[in-house]
């Protein structure tokens, strides 16, 4: 009997497209336009960002689909960057996104899903209260029913795409649905007919500085990263020349454009200055303030919704990566096997959650996210120089699909990515410095696959 080491080509592009919106459309917009309103207070600068930050989006996602239409393998960027720079640098950013990126971020959004539950549930139910405390060096255990729920949330996603694509994505897709018909709705809704005032728009805090707008792109990208989730399944879907260009096209315009339209409706319903003041979700302050406290109910279910659906996403995105190490000999070898009946990289999907738990209890996601933020920019700027690089060294290759605008725009992503990344470090060299620390600390892991991955081949060519 033979190993099955490939993936079932089981999506359609609007199928992938579904999963970039779950995977984008999530905690970001629902809680870091306070902060990045404080970084850039000025009404048109403030938009502008996010607008920049989805056109950069827009150009990256064209970017990928002409790598992924190159190598439709699963793996995003490690691919890409297998093939432009070579292993150790593929292995970093394969790293990256199991330690925080993938994993750090369903934390977040699983602890963030426990939050809004509190608001549907009986008084002191849920709570963050520790139930115990198991008490391991440096990283304690806390349990409590905050924790439990974000842990039922993540268990529960993950049990759903391990049975396999097929009802993962009719969950993906009803999730998907929802939210973005929700909030179209709620911004139809609350520019027609909510409380609100235009010139909101036209009125400053304080004047912005030009290296506090760059900065403030960090979270921007961060808040729209997950537009290149549907190369990470690009093996799964069919026809990839035609369907994953489509999909990272319509996935991607999708989210740039409810962002921008919901961060017009912050503003026409908050001054940037208070805009800048909201603790919390700003969604829900937005809610209540244009239709009363009842909508601010409805709300809470909505976010509910894009909490749950962004958790679907990263559960299916995030475990091919690893899938795609292991099959390279670069991570846990297990992680490369393919369930023989679902057809899925259970073993994959189980690490990524085992280790999202494990961050939900320790409490260390915020942290990991936060140091590692300017990573997500990082590996995307250079993986759009993989494209360059593949230029060069294949320029006969065939390529169904060209990026719009080469060599301009994906120069400029990758530029704007360079520019973003320094000043991070600059203005912030101590959360940065600890990122990099993180990246560094898989050096010696790859050294040691790789050795684990040598010693087997040896002992193989033994027989």
């Amino acid at each position: 009997m033979t190993t099955q080491t490939t993936l079932l080509r089981r999506l359609g592009p609007y199928d992938a497209a579904a999963i970039i919106v779950s995977n984008v459309i999530g905690g970001g917009i629902l809680f870091f336009s306070p902060g990045i309103a404080a970084s850039v207070p000025s009404p048109w600068p403030f938009l502008a960002v996010w607008a920049t930050g989805g056109a950069l989006a827009f150009a990256g996602a064209m970017a990928y689909a002409e790598l992924a239409v190159m190598r439709p393998r699963a793996g995003g960027e490690y691919v890409y960057l297998d093939a432009a720079f070579g292993r150790p640098a593929a292995f970093l950013t394969g790293w990256t996104s199991f330690v925080a990126g993938f994993s750090g971020a369903i934390a977040t959004t699983a602890m963030i899903f426990a939050f809004y539950l509190v608001r549907f549930m009986p008084a002191g139910t849920v709570t963050s209260e520790p139930w115990f405390v198991v008490p391991l060096p440096w990283v304690p255990l806390t349990f409590s029913a905050q924790t439990l729920v974000a842990i039922v949330i993540i268990a529960l996603m993950a049990a759903i795409h391990i049975r396999g694509v097929g009802p993962g994505r009719v969950v993906g897709n009803i999730l998907a649905a929802m939210k973005v018909t929700a909030l179209l709705l709620f911004i139809a809704i609350g520019l027609s007919f909510g409380t609100g005032s235009i010139t909101n728009l036209q009125t400053a805090a304080a004047p912005v500085a030009a290296t506090s707008w760059l900065l403030a792109l960090v979270p921007v990208m961060f808040a729209y990263s997950g537009w290149n989730a549907a190369s990470y399944v690009a093996e799964e879907i069919r026809d990839p020349s035609r369907n994953v260009p489509i999909a990272l096209a319509v996935g991607t315009a999708a989210v740039v454009l409810i962002y921008v339209l919901l961060n017009v409706l912050y503003l026409y319903v908050l001054p940037i200055g208070e805009l800048a003041a909201v603790k919390g979700s700003v969604l829900d302050v937005v809610a209540e303030r244009l239709l009363g406290e009842r909508a601010g109910d409805i709300l809470g279910i909505v976010s509910l919704v894009s909490l749950a659906a962004s958790i679907s996403a990263m559960t299916i995105a995030g475990p091919r990566v690893y899938y795609a190490m292991a099959r390279d000999g670069v991570f846990l070898r297990p992680a490369a096997e393919i369930h023989p009946r679902f057809q899925t990289p259970a073993k994959s999907i189980i690490a990524q959650s085992v280790w999202s738990v494990l961050l939900v209890l320790t409490g260390s996601a915020d942290a990991l996210g936060r140091y590692t933020g300017f990573a997500v920019v990082l590996f995307a700027g250079v993986a759009v120089v993989a494209l360059f690089v593949l230029r060069a060294r294949e320029p006969n290759t065939p390529r169904p699909f060209k990026a719009l605008g080469y060599p301009i725009v994906p120069g400029i992503f990758a530029i704007a990515s360079l520019l973003i990344v320094v000043n991070a470090l600059v203005r912030d060299p101590r959360t940065s410095g600890a990122g990099l620390l993180i990246m560094g600390a898989g050096i010696p892991l790859y050294l040691w696959f790789r050795r684990g991955g040598r010693a087997a081949d040896h002992r193989g060519s033994m027989r």
